[in-house]
């Protein structure tokens, strides 16, 4: 399925899921206009085409368009805390485009998808601000081996 092929809807629906994953379908419908049952069929038919997988949306980017930077961030945080203030901050810069939790000297991991070198330095300079972030590593990436995210 190609963004073209997406309606008003469906992009409502993707929006709203990428903002909150586990969102309720009730809530959703309520949210884009349609019954529970008409929503449900929506995400189901975004499940089958590939858009939505495992919770992760892939949206693909039109030809032509832009190319993006992508880089890694590996964070430590002081004192190994886990609260949510951090992860919440990450999860609200846009390029950020995933972030997990590790165990062993890594604290949180990140991929990150900019338009510019810049952007990313922007970027890490925002989470290496952060209170409660001790220190970054920033590697950009040279290329990619296995790349199930992108089609």
């Amino acid at each position: 399925m190609h963004d073209n092929e997406l309606d008003t809807i469906d992009r409502k629906i993707l929006n709203e899921l990428s903002r909150d994953a586990r969102t309720p379908v009730s809530t959703l419908a309520l949210k884009v206009g349609l019954s529970r049952q008409a929503t449900r069929q929506r995400i189901d038919r975004l499940e089958a085409h590939g858009v939505i997988a495992a919770y992760t949306i892939r949206q693909q980017r039109p030809r032509g368009s832009e190319t993006l930077v992508p880089a890694v961030i590996q964070v430590y945080r002081k004192d190994r805390m886990r609260g949510s203030d951090v992860t919440r901050a990450i999860a609200a810069i846009p390029e950020v485009t995933y972030c997990a939790v590790l165990s062993g000297d890594i604290d949180l991991l990140l991929t990150v998808e900019a338009r510019s070198h810049e952007r990313i330095n922007e970027i890490w300079s925002v989470i290496s601000s952060l209170p409660g972030v001790e220190n970054t590593k920033t590697h950009f990436v040279l290329s990619s081996v296995v790349d199930r995210l992108h089609p």
